[in-house]
This record gives structure tokens, C-alpha cells and sequence, in this order.
């Protein structure tokens, strides 16, 4: 998703434009539009024009409309978004009232008016339209003197940076320029690694190379990160993976990303971290039940007495046509990180947000345990 223009009032009011450059912002403009917006974007009307002598022709003109959204409808099989309303702003094609359903399109431009942004929407866009913060797997293809920076995300590659060095050839007996140029270019692209990759993120940093490029890196590297004692790198070491790809071009990515070694560690992406999460919670409900609740009252109890750790929230809490019911389920999550503690949002469209979905949307893990709360009854939480 792209941000092309964002303009807030102090009182969380204001319009936001957005670009959906993929399927997978779809889902994401889903979970910010609702009931009661505005949303301006360019659509086809069928209009019909009658000539002086009463004949009648009907024409699909593209027009921008403005509608206040009465019905969502979402296609999770085609990543569609169909949105119904009236018309609210002066068109020459469509009268003011008239009813108007637009389809969102990628890379055509939406403007999004609401009467409040929360923090749930505005993490929403910042999750959107920064890839870093959705990308699971990063990855540098490289070659001799030739090196390409990569984010991963579940829907596409971004390159970050490209790094493309001419390194002298080796000569009879005189390797030294050779060898400097070498390390040269290693620099540049460790400094490329620390620039782009969020550690924090991503789960995995694959190495690809042909032939020993790959191992001559990895090495070189943390012999510069003994020497400058860069703690960021040796607390990620066990992060990277050294792939064989036969070349340094980003096409050369597919092959690494079959390996069945990045298979494997690319099971631990952002889907199963929701997945372990909700196993966490399983085992303290069954371990230390005073520990471990779900429904929405006696979570909201554990949030006002500060002693959640791990809030589970399922995003289809946020996407309550009730706005008293929403702003309920968005200040839970901003008094447990006031507080320090941890809020994962689950998608529904995952397997454990359905599973999720099943406790009422909605658990806690506990630092400490409230045996009060296992004596009160959760009937009337629903």
C-alpha cells in the first residue's frame, strides 16, 4: 500500500490516500473502511442520455465519486472490496443520494474521511504501506563484485539496495588488489544488511551465491563484527542461512527460497508466531488457569488491574459496525501497552484467528495470577 497524502485534525478527524499496490491491501483497506466513512475513488457509471427526439443511449463513463459507505462486501477467494453508499458530493453523472457501489482497483488512488482515526486503523497503515514491517524473510543474492539487498513479504520481493562493484582480477603472484576490492564490496553490502533489515522483523536472512561467495561473506562478516563489536549482528547470527543460487540477480531469489533448509525456517513466519502464541495460552489455561483468560469481561478486568502480558485480539473485534463496541476493543489494546505489555493482533483470515475467533476474539496471558477473576462469572460478557 502507498501513502500519497495524510491530513489529521487534533481531534483524530481527517482523510487519509491511499494506493493499493497489491491483492493483499485489499484485506487491509477492509479492516480501516467502515460503516459511515467517506471513500473517494474513481468508478464506471452507466449513464444514460436521452436526445431531442426521445431516443434513449446508455454509456459506461468513468467518473470519481464520493459515497458514504452503508455495506461492505469483501471477496477473500479474488481479494476484492466492493463498497455500497450514496452519494454525498455534486457529480454530473450521478445525482446527490443516489445509490453508487464502488470497486476498489489496485493502483488507482482512494481517499479514506473518517470522523476519528484510532490507533488500530493508524497501525493498520503503518503496517500497510511499510513493507519492512510485514516482511518475514530478507535475503542477499550475490556474486563476485555484484549484490542485491532483499525484503520478503508474503506478497512480494522489494530491493532494497543494489550493490554492483568492479573488483581487479587476480594477478600472477599479486592477489592484494584483488582481495581489497573484495573486502570493499563486502563492506558495502554489510552496511546495505544493517541498513535495511530490521532484525526485530524478520525471522530469517538468507545469504545466495554461486560457488563459495556466500561462506567467504558470512565469514568476513563477523570477523568485522568482532573488530567493530557490532552485538546486533552477533545477536542474529543464528538468523542467517547460507543458500547456493546461481547467480547474483534477483531471479536467482526463487531458487534460494526452494531450498527445503529455508522451507523449513520459513515455517516461523508471522502466520505461526500467531499460532505459538495461541499454544502459550493453551498451556497456561491448562497449567495456571489463574493465568490465562479469554471474554471480553474478564479480559477487561485483567486489563484494568495492569496484569496483562500478551493480549490476543482477532482484527474482526475492530471491525464492529457498533463504534461504542470498537472504541471499547481499541482502548484495551492502548492501556496494555501503556503498560508494557505485548498485543498481537490476529488475522481472521488465518487459521488461528478462526481459532481465536471460537474464544470470543479475545485473550490474555497474565504476568501475575487474579484467582478473583476465575471466581467471577463471564455469562454476561457476550
Amino acid at each position: 500500500m502507498k501513502l500519497v497524502h495524510k491530513s489529521l485534525e487534533r481531534d483524530g478527524a481527517g482523510s487519509i490516500v491511499l494506493v493499493p499496490e497489491e491483492t493483499e491491501d485489499m484485506w487491509h483497506a477492509f479492516n480501516l473502511i467502515q460503516e459511515g466513512d467517506a471513500v473517494r475513488a474513481s468508478t464506471i457509471r452507466k449513464v444514460t442520455t436521452e436526445s431531442n427526439t426521445g431516443s434513449r443511449t446508455s454509456d459506461r463513463v468513468r467518473t470519481i465519486l464520493t459515497v458514504q459507505v452503508e455495506n461492505i462486501d469483501f471477496d477473500t477467494q479474488a481479494c476484492m472490496l466492493r463498497l455500497k453508499g450514496r452519494n454525498i458530493e455534486e457529480n454530473q453523472h450521478v445525482k446527490m443520494g443516489a445509490y453508487h457501489t464502488i470497486d476498489l482497483e489496485l493502483n488507482r488512488k482512494f481517499t479514506l474521511k473518517k470522523p476519528l482515526w484510532d490507533s488500530i486503523h493508524l497501525d493498520r497503515i503503518e503496517l500497510a504501506c511499510d513493507p519492512s514491517k510485514s516482511a518475514d524473510v530478507a535475503a542477499v543474492v550475490m556474486a563476485e563484485g555484484l549484490a542485491h539487498v532483499c525484503l520478503v513479504t508474503s506478497c512480494m520481493t522489494i530491493t532494497r539496495a543494489k550493490i554492483d562493484v568492479s573488483i581487479p582480477r587476480k594477478r600472477r603472484g599479486d592477489c592484494s588488489q584483488h582481495d581489497k576490492g573484495l573486502n570493499k564490496f563486502y563492506d558495502q553490502v554489510i552496511q546495505a544488511v544493517l541498513r535495511h533489515v530490521n532484525f526485530e522483523v524478520v525471522k530469517a536472512v538468507l545469504i545466495a551465491s554461486p560457488g563459495f561467495v556466500r561462506q567467504q561473506f558470512f565469514d568476513y562478516m563477523y570477523q568485522q563484527a568482532v573488530k567493530t563489536d557490532n552485538k546486533l549482528l552477533f545477536e542474529n547470527k543464528s538468523k542467517f542461512l547460507l543458500v547456493h543460487a546461481s547467480s547474483g540477480f534477483k531471479h536467482s531469489l526463487k531458487e534460494a527460497l526452494q531450498d527445503p533448509v529455508v522451507q523449513a525456517r520459513l515455517v516461523d513466519t508471522k502466520a505461526s508466531e500467531e499460532v505459538r502464541a495461541l499454544e502459550s495460552f493453551y498451556k497456561m489455561l491448562k497449567n495456571e488457569p489463574a493465568k490465562a483468560f479469554y471474554g471480553p469481561k474478564h479480559v477487561a478486568m485483567a486489563v484494568e488491574g495492569d496484569a496483562v502480558e500478551t493480549l490476543l485480539v482477532s482484527d474482526k473485534l475492530f471491525r464492529a459496525q457498533n463504534v461504542a463496541e470498537r472504541r471499547k476493543y481499541v482502548e484495551l489494546v492502548d492501556k496494555v501497552r501503556e503498560v508494557g505489555g505485548e498485543v498481537k493482533i490476529f488475522s481472521s483470515l488465518h487459521v488461528s484467528g478462526e481459532q481465536l475467533d471460537q474464544l470470543s476474539g479475545l485473550c490474555a496471558i497474565l504476568r501475575f495470577p487474579m484467582q478473583e477473576l476465575e471466581d467471577t462469572d463471564d455469562s454476561d460478557s457476550d
